[in-house]
């Protein structure tokens, strides 16, 4: 028999979210819906009848009436028209019930729909801090459904909500469907409602608004959003350094002792040259990548990801867009996918399409291994002004030059391809609240096991098919200056797209590298590892891919190469959600075409600029 499923249904920033991982736990299954990008999150929650039912995260959404793909998808779904999906036994609506008056409008649209209802009165805690009282009775009576006050990210009120669901998933509790309501008429409903059970006011907001009074300010708001961003930088090299030493110094202990069991011959190349060399080169970079997703996490949960979007609004206006595009190109430091499907939830097509071309110039967790490599092998440790890195300094202006050359290519965009009227910017302000301890560490949790994942399966195969290209065929024994590299496949290829790279600093190695790095960013960063550690005689077994490094490049080739990653076109599954996104595949080839010119053009006026002045 196939179990019930309920929907759960809100405005943004009603911490539904955080309802749902409470309910459901670390169970949950993502994927997307069949025929969209749109993401589907589903995950078990038992009844206490001992039933087991499925419950459906939706995106978040205003209104049925969408304006965008995501808020479409949680309609079609409500109203049972979404292809692969069943219509939902009952909906759970989450409300804040710190903003009664808005919330409201939603549920009073969904009540139309004569479906079981239960509506989860979520941040009561944050109501009650903000001195406010909310007759919950009289509030359910007014509704005509069972409402429930709950704190998602401590767990409140979940024994009562699910004890409220269960009988409405008898079909008992449906109701007759109502004419759709006037927005209007909905919205003036909802506020009287809204005035009707709250019956102490208290200093509501206070704390949220004196914080604004800072953080929004036109002067001192950039400004802490400027040291924030800093500050996370300067974070990724400095808090990362000694888990980073211990995976090292872990895959070279590694090295070492299959290098004492197997005797000489490809098979021990194969494991130490190939596959440890070339993934644990990626791998070790997993603490930074961790520690950039906890700062991104924690700006999300504390309610200040939305405060930096309304600070970056003038700026995006300059070129052709508005702040509801940072969010999406803030997404995309983590990664450009995400961030390409994040741009769903902007209305205007043109806003969309130029926020998608653009996010792949964020600089995405894939190039922090590329970044960290060089950074580490070619830019001195030493403090700057006494509270400073100057590797830290240099992350920062490569993620700054990568910011400025999105927004560069905006301006262009918005006055050629994409040309068109802009937007105003609208978006509800969340209350601050502390980031959940659960769901962040849910959040970190996935992102390290996407990120390994994707380190022992793509990169790990990209790496064996590379060692493969580069061990064979061999170098003849006793052959007169004939190197493996140079013999091998690898070498022949790279040899030959030399040229192409030659006038910007680039030599054999780093074309090499290029190829297998369009199928992902830090494959490059395996394919260095395994050229090198081939390449290598045995007294350079044991050294890190940054202590080859140093001796294999001139500073100007390594300058160039950081430059070239700024800008880097994008890795194919990059590409193919572009394509997804765009219905098209000439956005995808238009996105290509136009980073691989910014890349090649960034890359030689540095090699150029730098040789000339170092």
């Amino acid at each position: 028999m196939t179990s019930a499923v309920a929907a759960l249904v809100g405005n943004p920033n009603a911490g539904k979210t955080s309802l749902f991982n409470a309910l459901t736990g670390a169970r949950q299954k993502v994927g997307n819906y069949p025929g969209v990008t749109v993401e589907r999150k589903v995950g078990p929650l038992k009844l206490p009848d001992g039933r087991s039912i499925e419950v459906i995260d939706l995106p978040g959404t205003y209104s049925l009436d969408p304006r965008s793909p995501d808020e479409a998808v949680t309609r079609d779904v409500v109203l049972g028209r979404q292809a692969g999906e069943r219509v939902p036994d009952a909906i759970i609506a989450v409300i804040d019930a710190t903003n009664l008056r808005n919330h409201l409008r939603f549920v009073l649209e969904l009540k139309r729909l004569g479906r079981p209802m239960v509506v989860a009165l979520n941040m009561i805690d944050l109501a009650e801090r903000d001195g406010l009282t909310i007759d919950v009775d009289m509030l359910s009576e007014r509704l005509g459904m069972p409402v429930v006050p709950t704190v998602a990210v401590r767990r409140r009120g979940l024994d009562a909500l699910a004890a409220e669901l269960a009988p409405l998933l008898d079909g008992a509790a449906a109701g007759e469907a109502l004419p759709p309501g006037e927005i209007v008429g909905l919205q003036r409903e909802a506020r009287q409602l809204a005035a009707a059970v709250t019956l102490g006011q208290g200093v509501a907001r206070r704390a949220t608004q004196n914080i604004d009074r800072v953080v929004l300010h036109p002067v001192a708001g950039p400004v802490i959003l400027a040291a924030i961003l800093f500050m996370m930088f300067q974070a990724v090299f400095a808090w990362a350094e000694a888990p980073m030493t211990w995976i090292e110094d872990g895959i070279a202990a590694i090295q070492g002792w299959t290098a004492a069991r197997l005797p000489d011959g490809l098979l021990l190349s194969l494991v130490n040259d190939g596959l440890l060399a070339g993934v644990g080169a990626v791998v070790v970079f997993l603490p930074q990548i961790l520690i950039l997703f906890a700062f991104i996490i924690a700006l999300e949960q504390s309610g200040y990801m939305v405060r930096a979007a309304f600070l970056m609004d003038r700026l995006m206006a300059r070129v052709g867009l508005n702040g509801r595009a940072f969010i999406p190109l803030l997404s995309s430091f983590a990664c450009a996918i995400p961030g390409i499907m994040a741009a769903r939830t902007i209305d205007e097509p043109r806003d969309r399409l130029t926020t998608m071309l653009i996010a792949p110039l964020m600089t995405c967790s894939a190039r922090l291994p590329v970044y960290a490599v060089i950074i580490a092998a070619f830019i001195p440790d030493r403090p700057v002004g006494g509270a400073f890195n100057l590797q830290g300094l240099v992350l920062f202006g490569l993620y700054a030059f990568g910011v400025l050359g999105a927004l560069a290519a905006a301006f262009v965009l918005r006055r050629t391809v994409t040309k068109g009227a802009n937007q105003t910017f609208l978006m509800e302000m969340p209350k601050y609240q502390a980031p959940a301890l659960r769901d962040f560490a849910i959040g970190l949790w996935q992102r390290a096991g996407a990120f390994l994942k994707r380190a022992g399966t793509l990169i790990m195969a990209i790496t064996v098919i590379l060692w493969v290209l580069v061990a064979f065929p061999q170098a003849p024994e006793g052959a007169d200056g004939a190197t493996q590299i140079e013999q091998s496949f690898a070498g022949r290829i790279g040899h030959a797209i030399e040229p192409i790279f030659r006038p910007i600093g680039f030599n054999d190695e780093i074309a090499i590298a290029l190829i297998p790095g369009l199928a992902a960013r830090e494959v490059a960063v395996a394919a260095l590892g395994t050229v090198y550690a081939i390449q290598g005689d045995e007294a350079e077994v044991e050294q890190s891919l940054v202590e080859r490094l140093r001796g294999a490049w001139p500073l100007p080739t390594a300058l160039a190469f950081l430059a070239w990653y700024v800008f880097a076109p994008q890795c194919l599954a990059t590409l193919a959600v572009a394509k997804r996104e765009t219905n098209s595949w000439r956005w995808p080839i238009f996105m290509f075409v136009y980073l691989f010119a910014m890349a090649y053009v960034a890359a030689g006026l540095t090699f150029w600029v730098s040789s000339a002045l170092l």
